[in-house]
């Protein structure tokens, strides 16, 4: 090497070394309550993978039809397992339904923070049961599991730990076993959110549901044309955040200002419990909800993707909203809960 160019060299390494080099994941975890570099630039990406956020949609779909009770939602719930880091439990329990006793699982990982205070992030994972048709819930139920499972390794693979602990669970039962949610429910026993009912139930049985803070639900999140509506149900302040930073990472397209309709979800039972909670879903404009039509081809990997992203760069700043002094749970109206307008099953 001639010597002009070797003191070329030696000056790009100095210089090298003179500038800081990036901060991985762990360091963008969160914990001061700043949002990361990424979600302060517009279309920046996050490690979220929406490839592989789809390859799990693909092996759910395969199982076909997956009601609560089936062996296809078994094999699933074993996939599901298989995908998730080591520590997550199965949450058992055997649901009084129309149809009889139905022996229904959620799937709970805990991500340890510094305080015991903690987010829950959910999707239902069971599909819808039909007998005049084969419904295999590509969309509902299948594409927010397989955004939940990516979230959940993200967090998990992170090296430094988030102020608050996180908690990823899978709910079962939340399909109805009748036609309508409404068809066949009683007061106080509604034919809906088995499994949300549960796990809420579980929580204050146990005197921790004074921990969860906040709750984000996702369900039908991965269709080709993505467009997500402000539940009108769900939290003002947590959908606030969400979608501003949506619209700061480049996706006001997919998180629209328009009103979304539900009328209750996952969320409701925490609502209820005076849990802040949003619920992402995109239902009056998916024209293949609880139709044939909801396959796999429906599903595009960019959706899954801008939900991911979404919903990982919104968590530092949920984090700082509610170290500011939201209000913990424990009754009250801390959800904003509307009645529902009119039930969606």
């Amino acid at each position: 090497m001639r010597a002009g160019a070797r003191l070329c060299v030696a000056l790009l390494a100095a210089l090298a070394l003179l500038v800081p080099a990036p901060s991985g994941t762990g360091a963008q975890s969160g914990r001061t309550g700043k949002s990361p570099v990424y979600a302060q630039q517009p279309g920046g990406a996050t490690p979220f993978s929406g490839a592989r956020a789809l390859e799990h949609v693909r092996r759910l779909v395969e199982y076909g039809p997956r009601p609560s009770g089936s062996a296809a939602l078994e094999s699933a719930r074993r996939y599901i397992l298989e995908q998730l880091p080591r520590g997550a439990a199965r949450e058992e329990w055997t649901a009084h339904t129309p149809a009889g006793r139905v022996k229904m699982v959620n799937l709970v990982l805990d991500v340890p923070g510094e305080t015991a205070e903690t987010i829950i992030i959910a999707s239902h994972y069971d599909t819808k049961r039909f007998k005049e048709f084969r419904f295999v819930g590509a969309n509902d139920g299948g594409s927010s599991t397989g955004v939940l499972i990516e979230l959940a390794r993200l967090v998990a693979a992170e090296s430094a730990r988030r102020r608050f602990t996180y908690r990823f669970v899978f709910f079962d039962g939340e399909e109805a076993v009748c036609r309508e949610w409404d068809e066949c429910g009683k007061p106080g026993a509604p034919d809906n959110t088995y499994g949300s009912r549960h796990h809420v139930a579980r929580l204050k049985a146990r005197g921790s549901l004074r921990h969860v803070r906040a709750l984000i639900l996702l369900d039908m999140v991965g269709y080709e044309k993505l467009e997500l509506g402000r539940d009108e149900m769900s939290t003002p302040w947590l959908v606030d955040i969400i979608w501003q930073t949506a619209r700061e990472l480049g996706y006001a397209k997919q998180f629209v200002a328009r009103a979304e309709s539900v009328g209750g979800d996952d969320h409701e039972p925490f609502l209820r419990a005076g849990v802040p909670a949003v619920d992402l879903i995109q239902l009056g404009t998916y024209p293949h909800w609880h139709k044939p039509g909801d396959t796999l081809d429906k599903i595009a990997p960019s959706s899954l993707k801008v939900v991911g992203d979404v919903v990982y760069a919104s968590l530092p700043r949920l984090e700082e909203k509610l170290l500011k002094g939201v209000p913990a749970t424990g009754g009250g109206n801390a959800g904003g809960l509307k009645p529902p307008a009119s039930p969606r099953r």
